[in-house]
């Protein structure tokens, strides 16, 4: 399998994490990317870097206004005196609909959903390359391949059309599915990531062209919370085209293997004819999140299960954080796709 990957991805080095009123080291490290590169290679997978397909894929999926504040508010908060290292947003709006303020810190809490997406001196370069590694898997199945990889990292499926969150900036499987719709292809997203694909959702949460399904666990009880609920299908246009499919905490295997066939049915009733799938590894019983509770085998049959569709897939990294199985994980699902 080809796989994608840059290194400036490398360049960015979260140091601020909150959870539970507790400030902590973020658990998305860039030791993360050798552990999910040394696991594609051993998989098979071949790396090779993207080019550069400019910030029009990018913009097709995120606001203007947004890219703007990614590019430049590093520099502008360290105007401020006293200021943290990170852009780190301490206000927020009450809706999206409330007024635009000028202050780099007022835009911070406008753009920035949480305090786990926190913004260094590289972060722009790094999500933007990010970005770059999900396009260049896009023209790969474009050009034919019927599977690739993107190591996608920072991650993107928390991150909306001007908005980010939970350690993401740009949405990359939502770039990917968005460069496959614009060349004539019909695409789906299948997000396998523990945590619901909130953004990913509210991207295409109104349009019927792109199909969003995500397993997840629950988020009566766990992050984001708000979204990701069984009820939430669409709307206007897009009404159906939004399937979530929560999962109780500690699920295992055999009942995870059960509702993904679900979402693969789904996949099929839409007529799609190509898969991105989110890839989060962080449904693995050994992630130090704990949400669900996939083993080593269950993955496996997680990536027999994908390539038994027959559809051009494309598998774009999200979640998965440091632990004794990642790199493993990885390996079987990708292992379970068939060398062209």
């Amino acid at each position: 399998m080809i796989a994608v990957f840059d290194d400036r991805q490398w360049k960015h080095d979260p140091r601020h994490f909150m959870a539970n009123g507790v400030v902590s080291r973020s658990p998305e490290q860039p030791g993360r990317i050798a552990v999910l590169k040394a696991a594609a290679e051993e998989a098979g997978c071949t790396f090779s870097a993207p080019s550069d397909a400019g910030l029009g894929p990018v913009a097709a999926v995120h606001s203007a206004e947004y890219i703007r504040f990614l590019r430049t508010i590093h520099t502008r908060w360290t105007r401020i005196e006293g200021a943290a290292e990170e852009v780190i947003p301490n206000i927020h709006p009450a809706n999206r609909t409330d007024s635009y303020p000028k202050s780099a810190i007022g835009q911070a809490g406008f753009h920035q959903a949480d305090t786990a997406c926190p913004i260094a001196e590289h972060t722009w370069e790094a999500a933007y390359w990010s970005a770059q590694t999900a396009v260049a898997g896009a023209d790969l199945i474009l050009a034919g391949e019927t599977a690739a990889y993107s190591l996608c990292r920072p991650p993107g499926h928390h991150a909306f059309s001007d908005l980010a969150g939970g350690f993401c900036f740009l949405n990359n499987s939502a770039i990917a599915a968005e460069r496959l719709r614009a060349a004539g292809r019909r695409p789906a997203i299948l997000d396998i990531d523990v945590h619901h694909g909130n953004g990913t959702q509210g991207i295409f949460y109104r349009r019927p062209d792109v199909l969003t399904v995500s397993i997840h666990a629950d988020p009566a009880r766990f992050y984001p919370f708000f979204w990701g609920h069984a009820h939430e299908r669409g709307e206007g246009d897009g009404l159906g085209c939004n399937l979530n499919l929560p999962l109780a905490r500690g699920t295992g295997d055999d009942d995870y293997l059960a509702t993904l066939q679900l979402a693969l049915d789904r996949i099929d009733a839409f007529g799609a004819d190509a898969v991105v799938v989110a890839l989060g590894l962080d449904a693995s019983v050994d992630d130090p999140f704990k949400g669900l509770a996939v083993t080593r085998d269950g993955f496996a049959r997680i990536g027999e299960r994908l390539s038994g569709t027959g559809l051009p897939t494309l598998f774009v990294q999200e979640g998965g954080y440091l632990s004794d199985g990642l790199g493993a994980n990885l390996e079987r699902v990708l292992g379970g796709v068939p060398a062209r």
